[in-house]
């Protein structure tokens, strides 16, 4: 439970392959400033880096003695209870530096983005306590094909890092508000500026 209130925080959320990072980059075009979770997790697992070695060996690590986020992705989608070690490690230092961050934006006192993937996975507005939340939809097979390709994976791995996300009709279901990006960019951008302009003027 946080105890900072973050009014001005939307939280933009969606399950893997839906395009939240394609509609990031449109939010941040059109000047809004966006804090993203991915990003975060990065630097939080390299400053981790033994605590997590610990736990998972040295298999994860590359010749330079890094970790390399493919092995530990293998490990981690395919034994929920090696992801929930993996999030205990992490988790607490993600979340501290999200709402840090957030903290920051508040200043503005203008509408800003918090790409957080596992927004609800991790207890929603009770852990991030944010003005709102907006998540990207994308049916299922259309978000198998774009991690497929992205990520070279197989259907099964592809799958599997979509099994231990919430399924995005529950999340679309939590949310205050839905972007449909099941179409083209085309219809992605709009459905974006539509959205940006029903969002409550402060000034």
């Amino acid at each position: 439970m946080s105890s900072h209130t973050l009014n001005y925080a939307i939280a933009l959320t969606g399950c893997i392959g839906s395009g939240k990072s394609t509609v990031v980059s449109l939010l941040t075009l059109y000047g809004y400033d966006c804090v993203c979770a991915d990003k975060i997790a990065h630097s939080v697992l390299v400053a981790q880096k033994s605590s997590v070695v610990e736990v998972f060996g040295e298999a994860i690590l590359n010749t330079q003695g890094e970790i390399e986020r493919k092995k530990l992705g293998k490990i981690v989608f395919a034994n929920a209870q090696k992801r929930e070690m993996l999030e205990s490690i992490l988790h607490s230092h993600i979340r501290d530096e999200i709402i840090r961050q957030a903290m920051e934006l508040e200043k503005k006192q203008a509408w800003y983005f918090l790409d957080i993937p596992l927004f609800f996975e991790v207890g929603g507005k009770d852990v991030y306590p944010t003005k709102r939340s907006v998540v990207i939809y994308t049916p299922l097979e259309e978000s198998l094909r774009r991690i497929m390709q992205r990520d070279q994976l197989s259907m099964a791995e592809a799958q599997a890092r979509l099994n231990a996300q919430m399924p995005i009709m529950q999340k679309c279901a939590l949310a205050d508000d839905v972007i449909d990006n099941s179409q083209d960019i085309k219809s992605l951008q709009r459905q974006v500026e539509s959205y940006i302009q029903s969002l409550p003027k402060f000034h």
